[in-house]
């Protein structure tokens, strides 16, 4: 697909235009500067021709923003990518250095440049834009991002720029988001598996602070891999920008079909390491544990045997997950990373025939039936598994409200000697027969 790319200096409005084109909240739009960072993809059609759209941080220099080098290359990076540039300023502020410094690299980028005028919402502002011909980037055009005023004239001109393409079905490529605290090497690692410095990565806990999605297809593999901002507990949480980063990465997993949990293995795990836990169970979403900085770690024969024992008491009574020990920073075990994310992806699709289900568990279940309450016997005659996204089984009894959940567990650790739902929520349910 062509490629439209918003740039521009700090606080123009380059995300609200972005959420406009795509239609959605995806990027945290506020009114302090800096708070985009990462680059930032979308998909957009407009006329029949479906687009991406990259929302990117401020150019700055010289300013008070420490990720501003960072930024700046990520600015870089996506002009080089793509076919049309919208090069936003504000109306309000007329010409700044920023402005100008930008409209330097756009000019010997040999793109597409619109230059894209924002803020314009009544008619007296529309002389004012005209200030920014001095900039040399030809006939602006004035919108308002924020009630969408204008951007139908910017889409016109933009795709005539862009080669025709077919809009890809991407419904059925696997969603992989990488949760975890703040500064466990969400980032790190997402970068060491893409092969590229996509996301910004500093020492600085909270760096990411959208969840910044990217296509991995390698090696056999294909899924959509989102990097997520760090969660941390709800009372340490007071500033509205990391709120709505805490937000979208619940959103992040709800929307996930695998979700790999970032431990850091120098810390060991913590009580906030268990609560994200639960967050990806409760939502019945695949999970594979990487313990990261494995390299920082003092090793003897049994380190990591112990290790593993150890985050799998803490994680019980749902301890049947992948465990890998990697380094994003030494590229350690990277490929066992993914692989056990494909193989959790199809445990979790696997649907069994009521027939072998019955075949395999109903002589467990007459060797061992739920215990008499009350002297009333139960006994399960059924069982099936239901069309779900995530394994759901309904088994059928004369007295389902007696069963308790000892007996439940049982059940379930049954069915994962018999299948291998190794990283997969099992949800069991008894109905009346």
């Amino acid at each position: 697909m062509g490629i439209v790319a918003i740039v521009g200096r700090p606080n123009v409005g380059k995300s609200t235009l972005f959420n406009r084109l795509v239609g959605g909240r995806q990027a945290i739009v506020d009114e302090q500067s800096g708070v985009t960072r990462d680059r930032h993809y979308g998909k957009s059609d407009w006329n029949g021709k479906t687009f991406s759209v990259i929302d990117t941080g401020g150019y700055a220099v010289n300013s008070d923003d420490v990720f501003e080098e960072e930024i700046r290359k990520q600015v870089v990076a996506a002009i080089g990518e793509a076919d049309v540039i919208l090069f936003m300023v504000d109306v309000t502020c007329g010409v700044t250095a920023y402005d100008d410094a930008v409209a330097n690299i756009l000019r010997r980028s040999n793109k597409k440049v619109l230059l894209v005028v924002n803020k314009v919402d009544n008619n007296n502002r529309i002389y004012d834009a005209h200030e920014f011909h001095k900039l040399g980037l030809g006939e602006p055009y004035c919108v308002c991002a924020m009630s969408g005023s204008g951007t139908g004239e910017i889409l016109d001109e933009a795709v005539k720029h862009l080669a025709d393409s077919a809009a890809e079905d991407d419904t059925e490529i696997p969603r992989v988001a990488i949760i975890g605290k703040p500064n466990v090497g969400k980032s790190s690692i997402a970068n060491a598996l893409l092969g590229e410095e996509r996301n910004i990565v500093t020492p600085i806990a909270g760096t990411t602070r959208d969840a910044v999605l990217s296509r991995y297809s390698k090696f056999g593999h294909d899924f959509f891999l989102v990097d997520t901002a760090g969660l941390r507990k709800k009372g340490k949480v007071h500033e509205n920008l990391e709120f709505y980063s805490v937000m979208r990465t619940i959103r992040v997993i709800e929307r996930s079909d695998v979700c790999i949990l970032m431990m850091d293995a120098t810390q060991g795990v913590e009580a906030q390491d268990l609560n994200i836990f639960k967050l990806i169970v409760r939502n019945s979403k695949g999970c594979v544990v990487a313990v990261n900085k494995w390299d920082l770690v003092e090793k003897d024969s049994n380190t990591m045997k112990g290790y593993r024992e150890a985050i799998q008491k803490r994680l019980a009574p749902f301890s049947d997950v992948p465990i890998i020990f990697t380094s994003a920073t030494e590229k350690q075990r990277l490929l066992d990373v993914i692989k056990a994310v494909s193989e959790v992806y199809e445990r979790r699709r696997q649907h069994i025939s009521t027939a072998k289900l019955n075949e395999a568990l109903l002589p467990v279940i007459e060797a061992y039936p739920p215990p008499a309450i009350k002297g009333k016997y139960i006994k399960i005659k059924y069982v099936t598994q239901l069309s779900s996204p995530s394994p759901v089984f309904a088994f059928f009894c004369n007295l389902p409200q007696y069963v308790k959940e000892p007996y439940k567990r049982f059940l379930e650790n049954k069915l994962r000697e018999k299948y291998n739902f190794c990283g997969v929520p099992i949800h069991i349910y008894l109905r009346q027969k």
